[in-house]
Formats: structure tokens, sequence, C-alpha cells
């Protein structure tokens, strides 16, 4: 088999994993792909037999390239997207360059933790996928990063605390949440009495805490009809923008750019079942506040 053959082949063999990496890091199976697809680009412009680990150049290129897209997507303050699902090839323990790496077809990222990693800046991203999930030593992420290795555990370890302490995120379906709180968004802004009646269950309920009853937000409401009414005459909606807050889909109210009140949503079976408004400071100082752009 000829060099580039041999080259062709070894890369195929380690494309899953690479993908693995990308897709978990990026949230998207066809960034994904484009980013292996990079990676190959650049194996093809270097001098592959001084390469001492194959599998670990191909790790950290790939890392690298996400790492420079999270980067621009946050400069670009592009919305963090839902995962559109697992890869098609997922990894298992033949795709692997070591043992340990084995764990992934049991620890591998489903699209609910990919929704709270969006919350993660993307160095601690970066750290947390390739050590936490990938299995990658410290001092491998702290090349990749450019920091020292001290600072790439820091990383993971804040990112770890930030995925770890968003308990409210096990019993929710984090895809299906975002997706009825950004039509509910569409639909109040549109003052779209009907849409929100569809996105409605009968028998929902608004809680509204003191401050932002004082404030002159929403009263508390009992059934789809009234909610949907109250909302839709409401105009609040213009001033409302999509957040995590606490790993969970809601919005959060800033007019003038001051956050002024946050909207927490139970979402089952893509009914919104209750929403809870805040508008006590303390309260939503408490929070994991992390607010997005979006298009809706």
């Amino acid at each position: 088999m000829g060099g580039q053959e041999w080259l062709a082949a070894e890369f195929e063999a380690r494309r899953p994993r690479m993908r693995a990496v990308a897709f978990r890091m990026l949230g998207s199976q066809a960034d994904a792909d484009d980013a292996v697809q990079e990676v190959w680009f650049r194996l093809r412009n270097t001098d592959h037999e001084r390469l001492d680990n194959l599998g670990g150049w191909l790790t950290t290129v790939v890392a690298r390239i996400c790492l420079d897209r999270l980067r621009s997507r946050r400069a670009k303050r592009e919305v963090a997207f839902v995962a559109d699902g697992p890869p098609v090839d997922p990894v298992s323990a033949s795709d692997t360059d070591a043992p340990e790496d084995q764990m992934l077809v049991a620890e591998s990222v489903g699209a609910a933790l990919l929704v709270v990693l969006d919350a993660l800046g993307p160095s601690e991203r970066v750290a947390f996928v390739l050590h936490d999930i990938f299995g990658v030593p410290f001092d491998e992420v702290a090349t990749i990063l450019d920091r020292s290795p001290d600072a790439a555990r820091q990383l993971a370890s804040r990112a770890r605390r930030r995925v770890q302490g968003t308990p409210r995120t096990a019993d929710v379906d984090l895809p299906r949440q975002r997706i009825a709180v950004e039509a509910f968004l569409r639909a109040a802004r549109a003052g779209d009495f009907t849409a929100l009646l569809e996105l409605l269950d009968p028998d929902v309920e608004v809680r509204v805490d003191a401050v932002a009853q004082r404030s002159g937000a929403l009263r508390d409401v009992h059934g789809a009809i009234k909610v949907a009414r109250a909302v839709s005459s409401g105009g609040g909606a213009r001033a409302a923008q999509l957040a995590l807050i606490d790993g969970v889909t809601g919005l959060v109210f800033a007019p003038g750019g001051h956050i002024r009140g946050l909207s927490q949503f139970t979402v089952v079976d893509g009914r919104i079942t209750a929403i809870e408004v805040i508008g006590d400071a303390d309260r939503i100082r408490s929070v994991d506040l992390v607010v997005l752009t979006e298009d809706v």
C-alpha cells in the first residue's frame, strides 16, 4: 500500500473518533463533518512520516479547529443551537486509539447535555469534552488551549461544576424544552393567540412573584385561554430574550440591557404546563444565567 493510500486508510480508521470529538464540541453533525474534512486537508499538507503519534495529532488538530470555530461563534454572538442528534456512526470500542477511550460508548454525550454545554465558554467546553469525555490528559489539553496544565485542569473543573450544578436538567427533555420556549416567544411577540393556545396545556399555571407583580408584569393566571389572552395582549415579550437558566431554556427580561426578570417554564410532552415569573433580585442573582441571541 502506497504512502497516500496508507494515510487515507489510517485517517478513515480514526474518522469516527474525530467526528465524535467535533460533534460534542460543535453540537452539529454537519459542522463536525466539516471540521474533520479540514483535518484531512491539513494532514495531506503535513509530513506525516515525522508524526510520532498520528492518532494524537489528529485529535489535537480537530480540537484546535473546533476551538477556533467556537471562539468565532461566540465573537459573532451566534446562537448556540440544539444538536441535531447523535453521529450516524457513533464511536465503538474498535474505533478508539486507547483502551480508556472505550468509556465513550457508555459516556457519550447526548443532545440534552449538548444544550447544557452551550452555556460554557469555548475553552471550558474544549477542556471538559477532551478530558472528561475523551480522557485526553491535561498536558495535551493544555497544549491545544495554549494554557498551562494547571489552567486546563481549572477550566475543566469549572465546566464540570457548571454542568453538574444544574439538577433541573435531570428530568427535563432539553431539546423539546427549547423548542417550546422558542415557539412561545415567537407567538407572544406576534400576539398570536391561536399559536399560544396550541403550546399551552389546558391547565397551565402562571405564577408571578410579588416583585414582578409590582412592576406591572403578569399576575397569577390559570388556564390556557386566560394565559394566552394575557400574554398575547401584554406586549412584554418585546423585551424578552432566550436564556439558559440553570441549564434549562427560559426567558430573561432586560429592557435597556438591564435584567429585570426571568421566566422559567415547565414543559411536558411538548406542552407548557407552568410558567414562573421572577422579579426578585436575590433570586435572579442565585441562578446560573446565560443570555442567548436568537432568531425567532
